[in-house]
């Protein structure tokens, strides 16, 4: 979800420190006034030389020469020594009052990188900045929340692979065990153990798998070779090898595609897509039923549609494209993966400069992939890191 754009308002602060400066600029020249009138003028003058009487013990005359060296003779520089103190010193004020806000902002940064869960509280003329913050802070609680999420989910798929592991693992194990033990048994009961024996270990190499695919998904990058494929060739050569898996239960892919449909990009992660988007409608779609593949042109863009029966409830829906994320809750054996597919699927797609989504209503779920027909210059051996 997008965060709304927060439009720096700076207008009170701009206004405030504008005024500041003006009234520090005028009680300097109110006070270089003041002084001017006080050193050089009557009164301010006699003050003067009978200070130096009392300083220096002297009479009224020698405190009056003192008085005309030291001022009248020097007058400018004395002058423009006054102004440099006094505006050094409003300076000073002004920069002391104007780095507060700084110490404010200071304080709101220092609360993003303790954690606090606090709302940051600035003063009024900082309300941009609170905001931002604020928002900043919102974003990265979020995002913590989700990676805490995905390692959650991580961790659990870990635990739950480990686990089934030991289930064909003990299979494998047991059935071995009886062949070996009983040398002589029947070849229709030896054929039938080394039937469920190589069924176990076809699943455990397929949980290892799994294991493997974690592990990937958080170390590698996804890199590109692009170049002309032709589409309606790779999506029928992907349905020829779903045969065994399609026939199983009775379900078929038909592929509507123009023969002539090429696209550019990688062969290799494309196949990886559509495997994943295939794999998964295979698994979700009911016995004996046909899924959908219908791929054309619009334009400059290229869809290819995977549609079958049955359907995902929207809060499902919404988190498909998630790394880890399972539609079957009960870790079906039969269904379960590690979660990475359509994780890894988005990434492709969007490395290829196309998008992918899904929609779902009570009769059929549909997986569409979106990617430009024509490649540019610059989209040559693209790479993306893993998050």
């Amino acid at each position: 979800m997008k965060s709304k754009k927060i439009k720096a308002d700076y207008s009170r602060l701009k206004i405030k420190i504008f005024f500041q400066m003006l009234g520090m600029i005028l009680g300097a020249i109110i006070i270089i006034i003041i002084m001017y009138n006080l050193i050089w003028a009557g009164r301010g003058a006699n003050w003067v030389v009978s200070v130096f009487q009392n300083i220096f013990g002297i009479e009224y005359e020698a405190a009056l020469a003192l008085y005309e060296n030291l001022f009248r003779s020097n007058a400018d520089f004395v002058m423009y020594g006054v102004i440099v103190i006094v505006f050094i010193v409003i300076l000073w004020f002004f920069l002391t009052w104007f780095t507060r806000y700084f110490n404010e902002i200071n304080r709101g940064i220092d609360m993003l990188l303790k954690d606090d869960l606090n709302e940051i509280i600035l003063s009024p003329d900082l309300l941009a900045i609170e905001k931002k913050l604020n928002t900043v802070r919102q974003n990265l609680k979020t995002r913590a929340l989700e990676v805490q999420l995905a390692e959650q989910r991580k961790n659990d798929l870990v635990m739950y692979l480990a686990h089934d592991i030991k289930t064909p693992l003990t299979s494998v194990i047991g059935y071995l065990s009886l062949l070996d033990e009983a040398p002589d048994m029947p070849m229709e009961q030896k054929a039938k153990y080394v039937h469920i024996t190589l069924h176990k270990a076809y699943r455990l190499e397929q949980l290892i798998d799994e294991f493997f695919e974690i592990t990937r998904y958080n170390l590698q990058t996804i890199s590109l070779s692009k170049k002309t494929i032709d589409l309606y060739y790779m999506l029928i050569q992907m349905t020829d090898e779903f045969y065994p898996h399609l026939a199983a239960n009775g379900k078929q892919v038909v592929v509507h595609a123009p023969e002539e449909l090429t696209v550019y990009g990688d062969p290799d992660k494309l196949a990886r897509v559509f495997n994943n988007i295939l794999k998964n409608a295979i698994a979700y779609s009911d016995d004996n039923s046909v899924i959908d593949i219908t791929a054309y042109s619009s334009g400059e863009m290229l869809s290819i549609v995977f549609k079958n029966p049955g359907s995902i409830s929207k809060d499902k829906l919404a988190s498909v494209f998630e790394k880890f994320y399972r539609l079957d809750d009960a870790r079906s054996t039969d269904k379960g993966g590690a979660g990475l597919g359509l994780a890894i699927a988005r990434e492709i797609i969007v490395l290829h400069g196309g998008q992918i989504h899904a929609e779902s209503n009570d009769e059929y779920t549909a997986f569409t992939v979106e990617l430009p027909i024509m490649h540019s210059s610059i989209d040559i051996d693209d790479e993306i890191p893993k998050k």
